[in-house]
């Protein structure tokens, strides 16, 4: 048995990412990271490879995989660069919504060339006003016809501008609140469909990050999910199902700057011997592999729950996507310190993987929005006597 029971095609997909992330990725991630670019050529190489199938079901042209074979990929090209690897997974979060609530006629016409790469896929739900408040949200869905009317914005959307297929959440009944939020399908180049201004931001920036525009955008009404008033249980159960990606992404980042710090620690000679001979450093290698190989378990077993099918996944959720994304904001802190000053030039990657751990703390819901999603859960769960 292997050291993650994983099975042989979840093996298979480990070292297909693992071998794409090291001949094809690791040569150009500073080029990308310095020029903010998207990574096209790569993006290509993973569907080719039929990296962007595996979380799709296998009638509608996928692998049949879910948030486990994601979580495996998503790792392994998170060592090498967290950008490429939020590009491609970004896809699985605008897939997400469909697989989930989508009819089979949906999912025919959208899950197919997602499944081959042909098209990407978007998720859009924060707006300059709203993000964790849904019920805050302003842009709107006004049923017309057989189309709905769309106005409205978005903002920092992954793969904004790129993809092909985006879910977003609007509005169609404002003064029912978050419960008159919906879920509607939306295609690039529909009339009325725009982009704004590229993001120049911190970290991941080999992805595209970009506004939405919705001014009187006329999308067809067989193109919402489910019914009317279910855009916010979409966007809660899709998030339940991505956050372990978003943990694997994290932990991916932290064992990725270990790896380097590692290597650097034991040919950097300080005093007559490598800096990796000196306890302190020791030390702090080890806490850095405890706390990450512990985030990477409970990434995997959120997985697995999500899964299975289990209907309460919401807390193990949160508290992967949490757990993780903490670990690596401190772990990819200290791998700098151990490469010293060194750490904090550009010609090493540890600057870089600390720039690309802080947004796994923010996105998908801040970590302070997770403490209160688990909390709550635990409070509730205490009253109803589940206790652990």
């Amino acid at each position: 048995m292997n050291e993650y029971n994983f099975t042989e095609d979840q093996l298979m997909i480990r070292d297909l990412a693992r071998q794409i992330a090291e001949d094809k990725i690791r040569p150009v991630r500073a080029e990308l990271d310095e020029k903010d670019e998207f990574p096209e050529e790569i993006i290509k190489i993973l569907a080719d490879s039929d990296l962007f199938a595996i979380f799709v079901p296998e009638e509608y042209g996928g692998l049949g995989g879910g948030a486990m074979e994601l979580c495996i990929a998503t790792e392994e090209l998170s060592k090498v660069c967290g950008g490429v690897a939020v590009s491609y997974a970004a896809s699985g979060l605008g897939a997400f919504p469909i697989i989930l609530f989508g009819s089979d006629e949906q999912k025919k016409k959208f899950l197919p060339a997602i499944a081959s790469g042909e098209k990407i896929a978007a998720f859009g739900l924060t707006e300059p006003n709203a993000g964790s408040d849904v019920g805050g949200m302003e842009t709107t869905a006004e049923k017309d016809g057989d189309d709905y009317n769309l106005n409205g914005n978005k903002i920092f959307i992954t793969n904004g501008g790129v993809a092909d297929i985006y879910t977003i959440i609007a509005m169609t009944n404002k003064s029912r609140g978050a419960r008159g939020a919906s879920a509607i399908v939306v295609e690039k180049g529909m009339d009325g469909f725009d982009f704004g201004k590229k993001e120049d931001k911190m970290g991941i920036r080999a992805t595209v990050t970009r506004e939405l525009v919705f001014e009187d955008c006329r999308v067809p009404a067989e193109n919402l999910l489910k019914r009317e008033g279910l855009g916010f249980i979409v966007a809660m159960k899709t998030f339940d199902k991505s956050r372990p990606g978003i943990g694997a992404q994290a932990v991916g980042i932290a064992q990725g700057s270990i790896n380097e710090a590692v290597e650097y620690a034991s040919q950097r000679i300080q005093f007559g011997q490598p800096v990796s001979s000196f306890q302190a450093v020791r030390h702090m290698i080890a806490n850095m592999s405890t706390k990450t190989e512990a985030a990477r378990n409970l990434v995997y077993h959120a997985a697995r729950m999500v899964d299975s099918g289990v209907k309460n996944i919401s807390k193990i959720s949160a508290m992967s996507k949490l757990f993780a994304s903490d670990v690596a904001m401190e772990v990819t802190t200290n791998a700098l310190q151990i490469f010293g000053g060194s750490g904090y030039m550009k010609e090493y990657p540890a600057e870089k993987f600390m720039r690309d751990a802080k947004i796994t703390q923010i996105y998908e819901g801040t970590n302070q929005i997770q403490r209160d999603v688990i909390g709550l859960k635990v409070i509730k769960e205490n009253k109803s006597g589940k206790k652990k």
